[in-house]
């Protein structure tokens, strides 16, 4: 569809953004004698605050106010504001693929990025995807940051801050509608119990949606999405040099479960019941979107509770911080298995369609402990220690499809004639990850810093198969292994002038290794996929970098520029056997990836603001031992450019105390393929978001409309090797309505 319009998109994009640029030129004159200058924004991606124009390194930072103007209530929304970083949603709320700067996350393996929250770093993936709401800031920081965020944070670092209580008393209430039948309300209050003392807050969210793809067999939405989150935060300062911070949460979702379509099974003249296997739905190919067509309801769930304090002691040689964290997951997911469609045959033609299941329970809890110097001074320097101890139990099941529906299974095999198991993986998994690190900041002479910083993590896994494992694999087994390696950083920052900024990077960092189900490979062998074993490697990287940030206009015109270079041993990808859902990891030998990102803000008057962006990433399998006839082919799962183009104008209305609010993000992600044979890649994606509303000139309410793939541009959010995808939802809009008080 978007190959065939793409002029048309072309003059969508440019009159939507035409739209928000006229209005200003009727205001500049008015507003021609304020000063005007960019909103100074702060990052602590090194754990100290310094401003986004002095950090030596690439940062894409949302203030609480760009949060709120943008709508982003979710991972993906400020992904899609982020050059050179994209992220696909194709099913359940716990998986995700985040891909940055070439460095990619695949289904079941460990993000690319360390994820904090609050100061608490995420351990599982399971986590990423959440609702966000009552933020004070997200930074996302490209680059290598295992010296000093540790294991996985290869690519870079999200960093994100909810609001903090004050002394004074505030908060706000949401409520909105959309799409898809769409509900939502939230709210957050907060202030001081005690003055100067004691502070809360309580902020909460709910979503209930039906959906917006539609399941042409039940004949019902395919993508229900529930969510309800609560936290609570309680702050206890005694004194100027002792502070407590606890927090508390709890999610609770209900939505989509697997999501996939097979698109090389061939149908009944219904267009419905699979009568067996050839090409009739259309090419196997990243660019054929399919409906919904299951017989069994996709559903999923995730219950989700996290439990943090931190405490921070402020003595005369620097500052003791020790944050603890617990954190108890569960998630599941059922749905049709393999060929996705009401496939009633005779088991003769279809032997392995039926239905899948998939448990997971998770428990784990963080302890971690730094010291770091006064800020004020020519040395910085810090030191630290973490560990992290989580215990996982993971099940996978199939079942036999009698059209009497899905038998919830988490630690056991059932017989039920129902719905009897054909298999069932299944084991625990009891992990530890222990580090120790530090990084020193001198300042060389009045215009240069030099910033090294040095890591060791080292983490020990161990699996125990299930015994009630089967078909594959050795029920009862248990396999260990440990993965470690040391992560140093070195940067260099030149600064002749508060408006110049200019840096190189060298740095090293790992992704851990883990385990794929146990049996895997024998499953993998027996249908024609060599090279897969139980234990998938550690990945290692090597980075260079070099940037360049700098303030022209009398501070209105940011200009920032990075170039990068990324050596990949090991690079984890993803693989999947239909017939028995059989989910693999395994590792490319050798990656090159080469890049950078260009990215302007303008301030143009204080009314209107404009921004533009550019990224690109060239990939390269050097080296695949499995096989080396793909060779020379562009790596997965990575978008070669993305372009960011927007503005947003908020101007005086002729109605007295009203302010008019306009919008516009368009986002072009490139084209991407989905295995090392680059069988088929996805074409370029042109997406164009528009918010629209009228706000309160004091703050004190808005009401703002929004239409989300503005363009109705049909695509799989994600395509996986074999023809198996995921249809992405088109055209969507919201209305929110929000009073602060």
């Amino acid at each position: 569809m978007h190959k065939q319009s793409s002029n048309r998109q072309r003059r969508l994009i440019v009159s939507a953004l035409a739209a928000v640029l006229a209005p200003p030129a009727l205001a500049q004159g008015a507003a021609s004698d304020e000063p005007v200058m960019l909103e100074e924004v702060i990052v602590t991606a090194r754990r100290r605050e310094e401003t986004l124009q002095a950090a030596p390194y690439a940062v894409t930072a949302f203030s609480a106010e760009t949060l709120q103007d943008a709508n982003i209530q979710r991972m993906e929304d400020f992904v899609s504001l982020t050059p050179n970083v994209t992220l696909a949603t194709s099913q359940g709320i716990g998986t995700s693929f985040l891909s940055i700067r070439g460095l990619t996350q695949v289904r079941n393996g460990e993000a690319p990025v360390a994820t904090v929250i609050d100061g608490v770093l995420q351990f599982s993936g399971i986590q990423f995807r959440q609702e966000l709401f009552d933020l004070e800031s997200v930074q996302v920081v490209k680059g290598p940051q295992g010296a000093i965020y540790g294991r996985n944070a290869t690519g870079g670092a999200i960093i994100i801050n909810t609001q903090r209580p004050t002394n004074e008393a505030d908060g706000y209430v949401s409520v909105g509608t959309g799409a898809g039948d769409e509900y939502l309300v939230e709210g957050s209050y907060g202030g001081a119990i005690v003055e100067n003392q004691l502070y809360g807050q309580l902020s909460g969210r709910y979503i209930d949606r039906e959906g917006y793809l539609y399941n042409i067999t039940r004949q019902e939405k395919a993508d229900r999405f529930e969510d309800t989150v609560v936290r609570g935060r309680l702050i206890w300062e005694p004194s100027d040099t002792l502070s407590l911070d606890f927090r508390a949460s709890m999610a609770r979702h209900k939505g989509r479960g697997i999501g996939f379509q097979f698109q090389g099974v061939d149908l009944a003249d219904d267009n419905i019941t699979a009568i067996g296997f050839g090409t009739d739905t259309g090419p196997i190919d990243a660019d054929n979107v399919l409906p919904v067509r299951d017989n069994n309801l996709d559903y999923g769930e995730r219950d989700m509770d996290d439990f943090a304090l931190k405490v921070d002691w402020v003595t005369d040689f620097g500052t003791l911080t020790a944050t603890t964290s617990y954190t108890d997951l569960e998630e599941w997911s059922d749905s049709d298995q393999f060929p996705y469609t009401a496939a009633m045959s005779p088991p003769e033609l279809f032997g392995n369609d039926g239905t899948q299941t998939g448990w997971f329970d998770i428990e784990a809890w963080s302890q971690e402990v730094r010291f770091r110097s006064p800020d004020d001074q020519a040395l910085r320097w810090e030191i630290g220690a973490y560990y992290l101890d989580w215990d996982r139990f993971v099940s996978l099941s199939t079942g036999v499809d009698t059209g009497a529906g899905i038998i919830r299974l988490e630690r056991e095999p059932t017989s039920d004639p129902s719905n009897p198991t054909t298999s069932f993986l299944a084991d625990d998994n009891s992990n530890e990850a222990m580090a120790v690190f530090g990084q020193l900041n001198a300042d060389l002479g009045e215009h240069f810093e030099l910033s090294t910083a040095l890591r060791y993590d080292e983490e020990k896994r161990q699996q125990d198969v299930s015994p009630l494992q089967f078909p594959a694999g050795e029920p009862g087994a248990r396999n260990e292994e440990t993965f470690d390696m040391w992560q140093p950083k070195v940067t260099l920052r030149y600064r002749p002038t508060d408006q110049h900024n200019l840096y190189a990077t060298w740095g090293r960092g790992f992704r851990s290794g883990q385990f794929n189900q146990n049996g895997i490979s024998d499953v993998a062998e027996s249908v024609g996929l060599v090279g897969i074993t139980d234990v998938v490697d550690q990945e290692e990287s090597e980075s260079f970098e070099v940037g360049y940030k700098g303030l022209f206009m009398d501070d209105r015109l940011r200009l920032v520029a990075a170039a990068f270079s990324t050596a990949v041993e090991g690079q984890q990808f993803f693989s999947f056997i239909g017939a028995v859902s059989a989910q693999i990891l395994t590792s490319i030998d050798e990656v090159q990836l080469y890049g950078g990102e260009l990215e302007l803000n303008y301030r143009v008057n204080q009314y209107l603001d404009l921004y533009a962006a550019y990224g690109f990433t060239d990939s390269e399998i050097e080296e695949y031992a499995v096989d080396p006839s793909v060779e020379g082919n562009d790596a997965p799962y990575i978008a070669d450019e993305t372009i960011n183009i927007g503005g947003q104008l908020v101007a005086p209305s002729p109605l007295p105390g009203i302010d008019l609010f306009a919008r516009v993000d368009y986002e072009r992600r490139g084209s991407q393929y989905w295995d090392v044979q680059n069988s088929t890649d996805r074409s370029p994606l042109d997406f164009l978001s528009v918010r629209l509303g009228i706000e309160d000139a004091d703050e004190k309410w808005s009401v703002l409309w929004q239409l989300q793939n503005a363009l109705d541009e049909e695509y799989n959010s994600e395509w996986v090797a074999g023809g198996f995808s995921a249809a992405a939802p088109g055209r969507i809009w919201n209305l929110r309505l929000r009073y602060n008080f």
